[in-house]
């Protein structure tokens, strides 16, 4: 079944709210395509719908501690490629230890979907990190906020979208 990509204005029941207040700001929107919410775990979204694990990005949620600070942001990589949290991650943040956000903890604080989270509509103040190769795709299939729709936009966009930062992040 192919997917139907469509403006993210023609849908806005397809995101999450916070996603959908953070693309109505933006200077190109990506589109967003509804899928089965039992599909949204990459391996099978990819399988089901002919999309490419290469041209899928995972966002993980990473908690970085430091004394008693902890802080946290949104790491993007391709589904087939691996980010190195506690090494380049770690370092980037400064941090004494950093690792994967419990997943209640992450669902709760960007109100979203488990399986579904993205780094467009993140809480204020939360770094953006994305690997160089995500970077480099013209389409680029990423998480919606809910688990029963997708969005897709250009690496670069992603970057523009998220203010993120761009670094060599995997293992």
């Amino acid at each position: 079944m192919p997917l139907e990509w469509v403006p993210v204005s023609d849908r806005p029941d397809l995101l999450a709210d916070p996603v959908a207040k953070a693309v109505a700001s933006l200077g190109v929107p990506p589109r967003v395509a509804e899928i089965d919410p039992g599909l949204a775990d990459t391996a099978a979204f990819c399988e089901r719908y002919g999309v490419a694990m290469e041209d899928s990005a995972n966002c993980v949620i990473v908690s970085a501690r430091r004394g008693g600070e902890t802080r946290y942001a949104a790491v993007m990589v391709l589904a087939t490629m691996r980010a190195d949290v506690n090494g380049v991650v770690r370092r980037h943040l400064d941090a004494r230890k950093a690792s994967f956000a419990p997943q209640a903890e992450a669902v709760e604080l960007t109100g979203m979907e488990y399986g579904g989270i993205t780094p467009i509509g993140l809480p204020d103040g939360w770094p953006v990190l994305v690997d160089e190769n995500v970077t480099r795709l013209s389409f680029v299939v990423i998480g919606s906020g809910v688990r029963r729709s997708k969005l897709a936009l250009s690496g670069e966009a992603l970057v523009e979208a998220t203010r993120g930062e761009v670094l060599a992040l995997t293992v």
